[in-house]
């Protein structure tokens, strides 16, 4: 019962793989983690894809085949340092790198090869994980949430996930054993091009460089008057909405805005879009433990923990999980339930008719 889960998010930084033994009652125990970095190329010719342009199909199937190959090189790593060969493992969940994300008009749109996965690793790859969900006339995300209750879920007590990555979502573990959740807004996004912009670096390692800027209160009120903030669940994002011209235009309103000062405001803008979602719907819990990059961003926790008075603010760490692993063992699992036949959403987070099986197989 070995998975693989392969995660690349809207952050654009690289592929995490996580190596998962699932027991059939489906309890998880993980063998192995990776993480393999993008080149800057692959990473600039992601980012072009996030919105029209020209010879788009050519440019998406050979962006694929490069995105394909960064993935199998973490399913050798992953092999490698557990000493496992390929045909051990049942199945790759492999979620794909989202260009486009359309729900509203029935689509979404992860760049992906499968077939070309499942050739260079020998393994059954399980793709295309969203598009059953919106089929059904969901969302399509996010799909952690189910994860999140099935590994993290504590009965008689409300628990809340915020797993920070390009953009951020919240999953809420109610005492009752219900679940909701939804894309808040951005997470890492935002921040991380500002920081390339002006420092020429890729992200802002733990939060350094907002540490030296001061939040901009209105500009923060700007960014913060986007209509998605209040709109009512289900509802999902991506660079679609929050991309650098949604912030170009925000900034106008602030001529002489100082970069590091701007880094700070974006900082806060994510704390506290979330921050305002986790008090509207998980006001309950005792603590967030937080996942993905933004666990990584000491400014980051500190402005959410600041957002959140009464709430302690940890990492998954402090359930056993890195942070940096959630998404990946997310995607082995939704594999895992895929080849059980078992549904993989919940269709009180995305809005879909009800549950499906979600992905498809594309056999070694």
């Amino acid at each position: 019962m070995l998975y693989i889960g392969l995660m690349s998010g809207t952050s654009l930084d690289g592929v995490d793989g996580a190596l998962v033994d699932f027991s059939d009652d489906g309890s998880v125990r993980s063998l192995g983690d990776a993480y393999i970095a993008f080149p800057a190329s692959l990473r600039a010719d992601l980012m072009a894809l996030q919105s029209a342009g020209q010879n788009e199909i050519e440019r998406e199937a050979l962006a694929a085949n490069q995105l394909v190959r960064h993935y199998a090189d973490c399913v050798a790593m992953l092999l490698s340092n557990a000493g496992i060969v390929a045909d051990a493992v049942a199945a790759i969940g492999a979620h794909g790198q989202t260009i486009r994300h359309r729900p509203e008009l029935g689509f979404t749109r992860q760049l992906n090869n499968p077939a070309l996965l499942a050739e260079l690793t020998g393994i059954d790859v399980i793709a295309d994980l969203r598009s059953r969900d919106v089929a059904a006339g969901g969302q399509g995300a996010p799909l952690v949430p189910a994860f999140h209750q099935a590994i993290f879920n504590l009965p008689g007590h409300t628990r809340v996930l915020a797993n920070i990555g390009g953009i951020s979502n919240i999953s809420v573990l109610h005492a009752d054993g219900t679940v909701t959740g939804y894309d808040t807004g951005p997470g890492n996004a935002l921040m991380d091009g500002w920081t390339l912009r002006h420092l020429g670096q890729p992200y802002d390692a733990n939060g350094a460089w907002a540490a030296t800027g001061n939040v901009l209160p209105a500009l923060l009120a700007d960014l913060l008057n986007d209509p998605y903030f209040d709109l009512p669940a289900p509802k999902s994002t991506g660079r679609d909405l929050f991309h650098a011209d949604w912030l170009q235009g925000k900034l106008a309103n602030h001529p002489g805005a100082q970069a590091a000062d701007v880094q700070a405001t974006l900082t806060q803008l994510t704390a506290a879009s979330l921050a305002h979602a986790i008090a509207r719907d998980g006001a309950q819990a005792e603590t967030v433990y937080v996942c993905g990059g933004g666990a990584q961003n000491a400014s980051l926790m500190a402005a959410l923990a600041g957002q959140l008075p009464g709430m302690a603010v940890e990492s998954t760490q402090a359930l056993g999980v890195a942070p940096s692993q959630v998404e990946a063992l997310a995607f082995a699992w939704l594999a895992w339930r895929f080849t059980q036949r078992k549904p993989g959403n919940l269709p009180a987070v995305t809005g879909a008719a009800g549950l499906r099986v979600l992905g498809a197989l594309y056999p070694r």
